[in-house]
């Protein structure tokens, strides 16, 4: 039952018996005994020329283990592992408008530096690696749109103020996938972040590791990717075949 299912999900067009039973190395008669039970079920529905695809079952099921997805619950046992690989703070945080609120935080415990990314803590977009990776998502005209609408202000001497040095900053994100905060929000304390997604592709929160400045590598980049990955697939994202 589980190889019919994963064949007819990978054809967008409804697929013959035949086919089916070459593909997943089923007999013919076992295959057509088992879509029977599928199809009686709502699992599968045949074409009235002897073809199969998936039943709506399935997208009501998917509909009941959405609902009970919880973004932090999911992302949690990701983040503890994460952390035991570091040593250091992860953060998870959503877009609330203009700001990234921080709703769930693994604490580091080494340092006696405070970091801001405390549950419930906001800042801006344009200080933050999260708050970076959803600017990129938002496209040109929105970027120019937050910068006019926030005028850029500055939490720190390196916080990004032009609408030019943003713009130079976000084309690095958008390239390599990964967001820094380099003593952006707070004097002290750096950031790397990649995104997460849902099951419909949109960017639902960021993953972020802080670290004092004095302890930040640059080498956990790709490390906070899988990990962000990692929790996207969780959610039910697949990631589009590379071109």
């Amino acid at each position: 039952m589980m190889k019919l299912l994963d064949v007819l999900a990978e054809h967008p067009d409804p697929v013959p018996l035949k086919q089916l039973a070459t593909e997943t190395g089923l007999h013919p008669s076992t295959a057509h005994r088992i879509l029977g039970a599928m199809t009686g079920s709502g699992f599968v529905e045949r074409g009235e020329a002897g073809v199969y695809r998936l039943g709506i079952r399935l997208l009501e099921l998917g509909s009941i283990v959405k609902s009970r997805i919880s973004l932090r619950e999911t992302a949690m046992p990701a983040m503890l592992k994460l952390h035991a690989a570091t040593g250091e703070s992860v953060n998870l945080g959503i877009r609330a408008g203009d700001e990234i609120v921080y709703v769930e935080r693994t604490s580091s415990g080494r340092s006696a530096v405070r970091v801001v990314h405390i549950v419930g803590a906001r800042a801006p977009l344009h200080t933050t690696a999260t708050g970076k990776l959803f600017l990129v998502e938002d496209g040109a005209q929105k970027v120019k749109d937050y910068a006019r609408r926030t005028g850029l202000p500055a939490s720190t001497p390196t916080s990004l103020t032009t609408l030019q040095g943003l713009e130079k900053e976000l084309d690095k994100v958008r390239r390599h996938g990964v967001a820094f905060d380099l003593d952006e929000v707070e004097n002290g304390v750096r950031c790397i972040a990649a995104g997460i997604r849902d099951d419909s592709g949109e960017l639902v929160a960021g993953l972020s590791l802080s670290t004092p400045s004095e302890r930040f590598d640059a080498d956990w980049a790709p490390l906070i990717r899988e990990t962000a990955d990692e929790i996207s697939h969780s959610l039910g994202y697949i990631q589009p075949p590379a071109r």
